[in-house]
């Protein structure tokens, strides 16, 4: 940034001929008599710049004045400001160019700060008669005047002195020296520290009525008055503070609980592909952003769409890329990053969300127009769409959301660029708007590519300083599932390359691991290691407490932490919920929360610490922004999978069995369990990710091995199923669950302005309990030992007095309290490998729904909305399938033998060996239906 010395200003005066380069060697009372003869000579005569050449010579800064008795200065009451009124002439007359904004502001600051120091002097004897008015300044004093004259100061620092000088650098220096000359006129500290304060706050004052003065004489800065220049540089100062408290840090932050390496340390660029485009070749994603960027007055705008798996390095792309904007392109192009897990509210409106959102920031609040100002284009780099959790939206608000932005960035007078970022299973349903959004540009984030991953083992090698060879080595010993893709993921290398540091990993623990399990194993390891390392620490000022208490008891304390946060929205948790739920466990830890809050009430900080290291600071640290005792994951892949692991516990529970006078007895009875459920559920819906860990882990589970268990579990699930279809707890008198857990959120989330009702915690209660049922009988589907054994039909079984083909019709239309597609939304990524035979499911929307190797034999489909639907491999033999759309749906190797296809839509269709014998085709459409090897015979 540009810099300006106090002393450069004389320099614009270039007809003068200088003696011995402007260095001054008088005295300070020879240059504080310069300055005051400098004022007299002004007063009396008629400004020329030679007669007054011999005075600038002397001087270093007006603040020379300081060097000579104070009484001179308040018993003469020659005004100051005139002296840079006439400087400025001389550098107008001299070099036939208005002074810069910079230099007016240098010199009628000091003029001001002099000014505001005789005003007060004047009005207040009582201090004037305490202070020595006859005693000069001492030679160390003056000199420490004279190389103030050599100060520099960033132009935005002298920007910042026309609207607050009592807070800017200008005022800290001259402050300096005027506290330390009223002490040694015999002051006490304080008193010439208050004195120093009043000076420089009267000097706001005085500021503004020099400039404009000065303007009057200096047309550059009359006009920039008068056009409210002192409101855009208010607005741009704003803007340049939120660049430089919350933007400009980012890179430099610490990853998770490193002590040194940060962000930039190991950042890389990343690949993506585009999703739209022919061809499919790899795009380096920042030189594809900065492309768009820099084509930003072309006329096609369009939101660019970034979608990636956790972990794959979205978020931090968007901290990096928004640092180096504000470090090259801004005022171009000015970033905004926004997590939009904090977004809570959705508006008429983009401008009014955006605004409600960021009424924290004063360049939003106190100008109407900064969205419509052409002198700022913003970009908003909104991250984690898959977070957005708005008030009183089922489905998370995120259509609405892009809705929103799309209509925004299309606008013809809009010249802002919005950045969209987000892992793609929360597209899910929403894959039509999607396509049909012209103004989206959608992209995908890739792999590391071995030449990138090279780069990331580099960096990494310098900042934790270990030996990049010893970690290749291990990656090449990995199975494949490690080395060729997990290790390919910049989180997960992340905590491979640590634990591997800290000899925390082997590579027999990822024998026989599919992808899901090897990331169990990583997460798993990586939180024994970090509570070993809390509990084990020698700081025993921060971590004493921790070590009397068991690993069981943090690791209990971490799965209730992700519980809390899952059910406050994936956002954060307060630590009262936290306290309140382990109060019930006895666990030891919520003890620790409640002395560490007592203990530390009035120091914030202290607490902080101590928190901190309670939630063990590698996985969750105090929210953002938070005052009120609030908690965050540090990723969201931590929270799911501690989640995940709080679930099994319950299972494991559940499953356990108790001796009691000679027969065994379940260890939670179904009173409690019931109980339970409605606790653990009966927040929101479980999201695949969550489901992904749960089921990884019930399979690596040891109490799970054996087949009576989990064949315990799954009864025991559906038993709490079917009487949740009848109403047995929403209708209950005595103790009604969800009314329980319906005051239980509202007592703990307070701060939700729309919490869930009666009927919407019942209905995702039960849709959560169905898609662990459903998931557990594909489990067993794959496993000889459990296919006949474990059966989940949501109708009941055919044939069995509990069947009802209505069912789950009725189960869709109670899901409508929600929203109209939440039973689409929450459960058509559950259905693949589901027994849905004789099933009632005529007039129903299941757009985009997963029935891959479903079972629909003899379903009832008519009227069905499956488009887009994935019925690959799925057995519709004798389904009636009649005037159902189909369209654009995948029916790759379905069994649609003796299907009723009378008027069904088939447009686009894959049907690629697909059984279409003896179906039933009249009427239908298969235009663009792709028929390989399909069967149609007898059709």
């Amino acid at each position: 940034m540009a810099m300006t010395k106090l002393r450069n200003i004389w320099r614009n005066i270039q007809d003068l001929n200088w003696t011995q380069d402007l260095e001054v060697t008088k005295t300070g009372a020879e240059a504080a008599k310069a300055v005051l003869d400098f004022a007299k000579a002004i007063k009396e005569q008629k400004p020329n710049v030679q007669n007054f050449k011999p005075y600038l010579e002397q001087i270093s800064s007006l603040l020379d004045v300081f060097n000579s008795p104070l009484g001179q200065i308040t018993k003469e009451v020659i005004p100051f400001a005139p002296i840079a009124i006439t400087i400025l002439k001389f550098i107008v007359d001299a070099t036939h160019k208005e002074p810069s904004l910079e230099n007016c502001v240098l010199l009628v600051s000091q003029a001001a700060y002099i000014d505001s120091f005789q005003d007060i002097l004047k009005h207040d004897s009582e201090l004037l008669k305490k202070i020595n008015q006859n005693l000069p300044a001492s030679h160390a004093l003056a000199l420490q005047i004279q190389k103030l004259g050599e100060q520099e100061f960033d132009q935005r620092e002298v920007k910042k002195a026309i609207l607050y000088f009592h807070e800017s650098q200008l005022a800290e220096s001259f402050n300096q020296i005027l506290q330390q000359r009223l002490q040694e006129a015999g002051l006490t500290e304080a008193e010439a520290k208050t004195l120093t304060e009043r000076v420089a706050r009267h000097t706001d004052d005085n500021m503004q009525d020099a400039l404009v003065e000065v303007g009057e004489k200096a047309d550059k800065l009359w006009k920039w008055y008068s056009a409210g220049g002192k409101e855009k540089l208010e607005k741009n100062l704003d803007i340049e503070d939120y660049l430089e408290q919350v933007i400009k840090p980012k890179p430099e932050e610490k990853i998770f609980d490193e002590t040194h390496i940060t962000f930039r340390d190991l950042y890389v660029p990343l690949q993506v592909k585009e999703l739209d485009a022919k061809d499919d070749a790899n795009l380096e994603l920042e030189a594809w952003v900065k492309a768009i960027l820099n084509d930003a007055d072309g006329k096609q705008k369009q939101v660019l769409f970034i979608q990636g798996e956790a972990g794959r390095g979205k978020s931090v792309f968007c901290r990096m890329f928004a640092d180096w904007v504000q470090r090259k392109l801004h005022p171009s192009f000015t970033p905004i990053l926004i997590r939009l897990r904090d977004l809570r509210v959705l508006k008429d409106n983009l401008t009014d969300t955006l605004e409600n959102y960021l009424q924290h920031l004063d360049f939003v609040t106190s100008d109407s127009g900064w969205l419509t100002d052409k002198n700022t284009r913003f970009l908003f780099l909104l991250d984690g769409f898959d977070e957005l959790l708005l008030e009183g939206r089922a489905s998370g608000g995120l259509k609405e959301f892009l809705e929103q932005v799309e209509q925004f960035q299309k606008d013809r007078l809009c010249q802002h660029q919005f950045l969209v970022t987000g892992r793609p299973l929360a597209l899910q349903g929403n894959e039509r708007f999607l396509s049909q959004t012209k103004s989206l540009k959608r992209v995908e984030l890739q792999p590391m590519d071995d030449s990138i991953q090279q780069t990331w083992l580099e960096k990494w090698a310098v900042a934790a300083q270990v030996n990049k060879s010893e970690f290749e080595k291990f990656l090449q010993a990995c199975p494949d599932e490690v080395k060729d893709n997990l290790a390919r993921e910049p989180l997960l290398l992340y905590l491979l390359a640590r634990m591997h540091r800290d000899n925390r990993l082997n590579v027999e623990m990822f024998a026989g691991a599919d992808s899901i399990k090897a990331k169990i194993r990583i997460y798993d390891e990586a939180v024994k290691w970090v509570l070993e390392k809390q509990r084990d620490s020698e700081n025993q000022n921060d971590n004493s407490r921790l070590t009397g208490l068991e690993s069981e008891d943090l690791r209990q304390f971490l799965t209730e932490a992700a519980l809390c946060v899952v059910q406050s929205g994936n956002e954060s948790a307060r630590v009262t919920m936290l306290e309140a739920r382990l109060k019930d466990s006895n666990n030891p830890a919520a003890k620790l929360i409640q002395d560490a809050r007592q203990e530390n009430a009035s120091e914030k900080n202290q607490q902080d610490k101590l928190l901190n290291n309670l939630l063990t600071a590698f996985y969750i640290k105090p929210a953002s922004g938070d005052k009120g005792g609030s908690v965050e994951f540090v990723h969201k892949s931590f929270c799911e999978f501690l989640f995940a692991e709080r679930l099994l516990e319950s299972f494991v529970d559940w499953t356990t069995k108790v001796s009691k006078r000679q027969r065994e007895d379940d260890l939670i009875t179904t009173v409690t369990m019931d109980r339970q459920i409605y606790d653990l559920l009966g927040y929101g819906n479980l999201t695949p990710e969550i489901v992904e860990y749960l089921m990884g882990l019930l399979a690596e589970s040891s109490e799970f091995q054996e087949v009576e268990h989990l064949c315990q579990l799954f009864q025991r699930l559906e038993h709490f199923y079917f009487r949740w279809c009848d109403g047995e707890f929403i209708d209950a008198e005595d103790v009604n669950l969800p009314q329980i857990k319906k005051k239980q959120l509202r007592e703990q989330l307070p701060e939700r302005e729309n919490h869930l009702g009666l009927r919407q915690v019942d209905v995702y209660t039960g849709l959560n309990v169905m898609i662990v049922l459903l998931e557990l009988h594909r489990y067993a589907q794959t496993k000889d030992d459990l296919k006949e054994k474990i059966n989940f039909h949501p109708c009941g079984e055919p044939d069995s007095d509990e069947f009802d083909s209505q069912r789950l019709r009725c189960i869709i239309g109670y899901s409508h309290c929600l929203d109209i597609l939440a039973f689409n939304n929450n459960l058509r990524l559950f259905l693949r490998c589901a027994d849905l035979r004789d099933t009632d499911l005529g007039d129903l929307l299941l757009s985009d729904a997963d029935l891959n190797n479903a079972n629909l034999t003899n379903a009832d489909l008519r009227d069905t909305y499956l488009s887009g639907a994935d019925l690959s491999s799925a057995n519709l033999s004798s389904a009636d399938l009649s005037d159902a759309n189909l369209n654009s749906a995948d029916l790759t190797s379905a069994n649609l033998s003796s299907a009723n296809l009378s008027g069904v839509n088939l447009g686009g269709a894959h049907l690629s060996s697909a059984d279409l014998s003896n179906a039933d085709l009249s009427d239908a459409n298969l235009s663009e239906a792709s028929l390989d090897d399909t069967n149609l015979r007898g059709c």
